[in-house]
């Protein structure tokens, strides 16, 4: 992977070990020569994530609606900033910019654009792997409900498989080098349904 795309939050959270691992992220992705793509912001996991990739000499594309680039939250020192009209936009332009995802602890925002990336990879749309960095076990209880899900013939266990997870950010690189995507995406039959 040349470029990954970073979800995570404009808050930095009530524990010091968030920043501190997001930065240490951004840190390790500038030593494997991996470029990031993140929402442009210089607060929060957000702004930690870019800084660490920053420090070591690392490429960082940030891209940020307008109407957020006016409350002076746009980092100043990255690589390149792009500005969009929206965030459904910033979404779509962060994708075309990247050959994976790393998802962080973050909100409502994190948990949407880590859901819609799913989504399409479920769709057929990509086949990017997708990666949950889960720093002092913050998406536990989304595994389990994801596994809920899977129970209640609510998703195909093959699809929860899309969903990579670990606490451990080198562990997480090399499951998302070795990710092969499923060839079964959804309603391409009824037996798939």
């Amino acid at each position: 992977m040349k470029r990954i795309t970073v979800f995570c939050g404009s808050s930095s959270g009530f524990s010091e070990i968030y920043k501190t691992k997001a930065f240490q992220l951004g840190q390790t992705l500038a030593k494997h020569n991996i470029e990031m793509v993140y929402g442009g912001a210089c607060v929060g996991l957000m702004g930690a994530v870019a800084d660490g990739v920053l420090k070591e000499g690392g490429k960082v594309i940030g891209v940020i609606p307008s109407f957020l680039k006016t409350k002076e939250i746009a980092h100043t020192h990255l690589t390149e900033l792009i500005t969009v009209n929206s965030m459904h936009e910033r979404k779509i332009k962060m994708h075309e910019l990247s050959d994976g995802v790393i998802a962080l602890p973050g909100g409502y925002g994190t948990m949407d654009e880590l859901f819609e990336m799913l989504t399409w990879g479920q769709l057929g749309l990509h086949k990017k792997p997708i990666g949950v960095y889960n720093m002092n076990n913050f998406y536990e209880s989304l595994f389990q409900h994801i596994q809920t899900m899977v129970e209640h013939g609510f998703l195909k266990d093959i699809n929860r498989k899309m969903l990579l997870l670990s606490d451990d950010i080198e562990n997480l690189l090399s499951q998302m080098n070795n990710y092969k995507a499923s060839e079964c995406s959804k309603w391409i039959t009824k037996e798939n349904v």
